[in-house]
């Protein structure tokens, strides 16, 4: 392997590992490191977020299954009333993807983590 595709790999790997932790840990916050690894990898703002969605939902899908076999019980009230609306959100966030400016698809972004950090911070 040459020395580039190497740091490349264990750049990417390590970026998977802190993902998949932060993904265990809050949920799909493994995205807000993603993104921008991507972004700085040279994948274009809406390829950086489409792609963050793929590698997210695997790590989602094992982390909330074992969260299950670990007997963390969920609440299937919640579960059945934000999904559909969960659904309905995510296919007009995809469609919006595709229209907004990269520049202010990255204002956005930036906003919302602001944002949260905030809310973590203060709450």
């Amino acid at each position: 392997m040459q020395p580039e595709a190497k740091r490349n790999w264990l750049r990417y790997g390590l970026s998977g590992l802190i993902a998949g932790v932060l993904n265990g840990i809050f949920g799909a916050g493994g995205g807000l490191l993603v993104v921008p690894m991507l972004e700085r990898q040279g994948l274009e703002p809406r390829k950086a977020h489409a792609t963050s969605i793929a590698i997210i939902l695997p790590l989602s899908l094992i982390s909330g299954g074992l969260y299950l076999l670990q007997g963390v019980a969920l609440d299937s009230s919640q579960l059945w009333t934000v999904i559909p609306a969960g659904l309905i959100g995510a296919a007009g966030g995809a469609f919006l993807l595709m229209k907004l400016k990269n520049r202010l698809l990255k204002r956005i972004f930036g906003v919302i983590m602001i944002l949260s950090a905030l809310r973590l911070l203060f709450r």
